[in-house]
């Protein structure tokens, strides 16, 4: 089973890309509600995918994705960043701080997990 954390202010959200997800099957979700708890459930288990939302609350997702990559044992971590923000500077800042894949809001469940496919066999 690979575990994926899916990361979003919003419960409909969270809920949503856990089920565009489900079809892919052999994936156990956890699901954070700020960048925050993000960082401390990433400190109590291992997952082998971050879903990231960047407008956050408390610590938004360019921060999460700058303190995982600064995690020799996150440095791996797939990250794709699913976001409201599809301005070209946000999705620059994303990759470059190094995030896996950018996907606007609003996006198709094909979508999302064609990307999702894509990480996990890359890894394999």
């Amino acid at each position: 089973m690979e575990e994926v954390l899916v990361v979003d202010d919003s419960k409909v959200m969270r809920d949503m890309i856990v089920a565009c997800l489900r079809p892919h099957g052999a994936l156990n979700f956890t699901q954070a509600a700020s960048g925050l708890e993000a960082i401390e459930r990433l400190s109590l288990k291992p997952y082998q995918l971050l879903v990231l939302d960047l407008n956050m609350p408390d610590i938004g997702g360019f921060e999460v994705v700058e303190f995982v990559r600064g995690q020799k044992a996150l440095e791996k971590l797939p990250i794709i960043v699913v976001t409201t923000r599809g301005d070209e500077s946000s999705k620059k800042r994303a990759l470059d701080s190094g995030a896996s894949r950018f996907v606007t809001k609003p996006f198709t469940p094909e979508a999302l997990l064609s990307e999702v496919r894509a990480l996990l066999s890359e890894r394999s």
